[in-house]
């Protein structure tokens, strides 16, 4: 999630653990830890494009790592309070800071790999939206309201614990309609006769009610939406030749290989004369105009690369989408309203 939404979610974690003990001292404890793991961007200078990829999300997601640095900041917030909280409370309170981070973090499509050391596997289950306001705002607003407040009144836990328990049930009810959605994206795609390998469906920008479905075919994506305010609307299906075969004189190379595990296959290749554009298809696509996909209005993947080859290395440089949000949001809401 956004390091907004993470920062507000520590600081209700930290305020329901040690806010009657610590006062605002636990929300700013929330805040710098809940901002904490996603801090490992700060080694991107010295990390080629691929490292990044490996790194973001890694190592500082890891339930391992939490799990071992919890204690030492439990034992550092105890020392630097000494006689407002206890070690233990202070030491599981900062895990429940790190586990819920790494939670939300998973709800997301990037993927997390929550088992390394163990396993590179990629968590996502795609519920949520990066940037979700309808979850922030209830954490926001009962932080707000615990700040200034009194430390030990009511007021502050109850508005505390109502922001945490409204942004529980709302991403209870994202997992909800995903399946939802999902369901509905499966039986469309049946009744047009294609048949899927497997499916993928993510939130569109900000809310819960639209989703976007990529279903992986033998030589091709299908990219569908699916509105739960227009459950009757017919589909339509956008078709993205996977084109694999153009990365064969590079398949075996470093870069190739990670930009297939991180994409989780959901990747297209695209010739050029420069090298190979890869793209990866699940967090979404920008059109030049609306209406379906054609060389006028090529699609263009949100996460591409470009992949060049001297015959001994492959140089691998992200390619940046000039991005006008105005049109795609109207996009979003045009294809999630009813007319």
């Amino acid at each position: 999630m956004d390091s907004i939404t993470q920062a507000v979610l520590g600081a209700a974690v930290a305020e329901a653990g040690m806010g009657r003990r610590l006062g605002n001292k636990a929300i700013v404890w929330g805040v710098a830890l809940g901002t904490l793991p996603d801090l490992d961007v700060v080694f991107n200078p010295w990390l080629d494009h691929i490292q990044q990829l490996e790194w973001h999300r890694g190592w500082s997601h890891s339930l391992f790592v939490i799990a071992i640095a919890s204690p030492f900041f439990g034992w550092l917030i105890a020392r630097l309070h000494k006689g407002g909280v206890t070690t233990l409370r202070a030491a599981l309170t900062v895990f429940a800071i790190f586990f819920t981070h790494v939670l939300i973090d998973v709800f997301t499509t990037y993927g997390t790999m929550v088992f390394k050391p163990f396993s590179d596997f990629r968590a996502g289950w795609n519920n949520l939206f990066i940037i979700d306001p309808l979850f922030t705002a209830p954490l926001l607003v009962g932080v707000a309201i615990a700040w200034f407040a009194k430390s030990h009144s009511r007021l502050r836990v109850w508005a505390n614990t109502t922001g945490v328990v409204l942004a529980s049930l709302y991403a209870v009810w994202s997992l909800g309609a995903k399946s939802l959605a999902e369901s509905r994206m499966r039986e469309n795609l049946a009744s047009a006769g294609i048949e899927a390998r497997r499916l993928i469906s993510t939130p569109t920008p900000f809310n819960t009610l639209l989703w976007r479905g990529v279903a992986e075919r033998e030589k091709d994506f299908v990219i569908t939406y699916h509105s739960l305010l227009k459950p009757s609307e017919q589909p339509s299906f956008d078709f993205i030749p996977k084109n694999h075969e153009a990365l064969a004189p590079i398949a075996g190379s470093h870069p190739a290989r990670r930009l297939e595990w991180f994409s989780d296959g959901f990747f297209s290749v695209r010739k050029i004369d420069r090298g190979w554009v890869v793209s990866d298809w699940r967090f979404g696509e920008w059109r030049s105009a609306d209406g379906p996909l054609s060389e006028t209005n090529p699609p263009v993947a949100i996460f591409s690369w470009l992949l060049e080859s001297d015959g001994d290395s492959v140089k691998v440089t992200p390619l940046r989408v000039k991005m006008n949000p105005g049109p795609q949001l109207q996009r979003v809401a045009r294809l999630l309203l009813p007319e």
